[in-house]
């Protein structure tokens, strides 16, 4: 496999781009070698442009849980582009957007528009700031928000901490209102809440898929809602990434928890760029222009992106028993590739919900950012490489999250495990 052409591409992009890439991971940095560039891609596959095809388990980092080019997206999106690309005014197809979320998600009785998932996390946490009257909040090690400033904060010392921040740029004015609590351990947000009677929420991704796919447990999330209700916080629950991923209805529909706030994205743009933030209409009224919390954006509402993500989400909505079908495939490919690992004496524990999946190479279960750290990232790096090589392509870091798409067949993934099984032999 020659990748001349993608090492001459990314040489000429870090001239002119910091790194070569827009998103840092792009860049292959934790996995080594050079990233591919893409020239197009079709169902479940992705060709570089060297002419290289690979079975795609990124799926541009979730959105698309019908493939590349689905048909029905791919029409819809031409149509709505022969009539403008954008207006900056109200279009029915926001309201019909919004009819499809609301009528999904249980906790959603409003929804507001964004462009992307940092802006929908930005957003809801101002609101809730607005509406609470209180400043401070509560976020998770190894929950990734989007990189807005207050949420790029590193872990402190001790159980609990007002962070800070884990980037330059960022003054440590913005971060000493966000506090910092141990994913799926209660003891830690009740410690938060004893240092802050200004807690204005507490932010989880319930199923979390920025540290490696690392569920929260259903008890833990039922003690969370216990403890926000009891000390007048909002619960956001960001499912930017795992909502229409995990479950048609939600992460609420699986723990019966019930969030004040959930923010979305990805496969409610079918594709295009969309964030979106939602709750209880109590909660939104404090929303501009209905309310004095202000938040705004040119492109919010933009009609391709509506009509990509109104088509996407009207057929989940009537093909829903797709989740089991994604499940059950996804379940054979982490599995497989465990047997794989274990055969060749390589500890690998394994996660999937939904068309979400995610592994790890380690002999305890992952249960915190704590426990995903402690894995083999250099076992990871090496994986995937040689599976690069042999035609496929994961998340080049192993904190990220493995996707299902419809046009992933059974096919493909019994020849991931056969390909997994040589690597593991080649890495012994």
């Amino acid at each position: 496999m020659t990748n001349l052409k993608s090492i001459d591409a990314f040489n000429e992009a870090k001239e002119l781009i910091p790194g070569g890439v827009n998103s840092p991971v792009r860049a292959f940095s934790s996995v080594g070698g050079i990233p591919r560039f893409i020239e197009e891609a079709d169902g479940a596959y992705i060709k570089d442009i060297d002419g290289n095809k690979y079975v795609d388990y990124v799926q541009s980092w979730g959105p698309l849980i019908f493939g590349h080019r689905d048909e029905d997206i791919e029409n819809a999106v031409i149509d709505a582009v022969k009539h403008g690309l954008s207006f900056g005014a109200p279009t029915q197809i926001e309201t019909a957007l919004a009819h499809e979320v609301t009528d999904i998600f249980d906790s959603v009785e409003k929804v507001r528009f964004v462009s992307s998932g940092t802006e929908a996390v930005m957003s809801a946490i101002r609101l809730a700031r607005g509406f609470t009257g209180r400043d401070d909040i509560v976020k998770f090690e190894g929950c990734y928000h989007g990189h807005s400033d207050s949420l790029l904060v590193q872990a402190g010392s001790g159980l609990a901490t007002f962070g800070n921040p884990s980037s330059p740029g960022v003054p440590a004015d913005f971060t000493k209102h966000t506090l910092l609590a141990i994913y799926n351990s209660i003891e830690s947000v009740k410690k938060c809440f004893e240092n802050s009677k200004d807690i204005a929420c507490v932010i989880i991704e319930p199923i979390a898929g920025n540290m490696g796919l690392v569920p929260a447990d259903k008890e833990f999330l039922h003690e969370l809602r216990d403890l926000c209700t009891k000390n007048g916080a909002l619960l956001i629950f960001d499912e930017v990434m795992s909502g229409f991923r995990a479950t048609l209805r939600g992460a609420e529909s699986i723990t019966g928890v019930t969030p004040d706030l959930v923010t979305l994205g990805k496969v409610i743009g079918g594709g295009m760029p969309v964030g979106a933030f939602g709750g209880k209409k109590e909660i939104m009224a404090s929303l501009s222009p209905e309310g004095p919390v202000y938040q705004a954006g040119t492109l919010s509402g933009n009609p391709i992106a509506m009509t990509a993500g109104y088509t996407a989400l009207t057929k989940l909505k009537k093909n829903s028993n797709i989740y089991k079908i994604l499940e059950d495939r996804a379940t054979r490919l982490v599995n497989g590739m465990k047997d794989a690992a274990c055969e060749n004496g390589i500890d690998m524990v394994v996660d999937v919900r939904g068309s979400m999946f995610g592994f790890f190479f380690s002999k305890n279960g992952v249960k915190n950012f704590e426990d995903a750290a402690k894995a083999d990232h250099k076992l990871f790096a090496l994986f995937h490489a040689a599976m690069l090589d042999a035609g496929f392509y994961f998340a080049c870091s192993g904190y990220e999250t493995g996707f299902i798409s419809t046009r992933t067949t059974d096919q493909m993934i019994e020849d991931t495990i056969e390909a997994s099984k040589k690597v593991f032999k080649a890495i012994k």
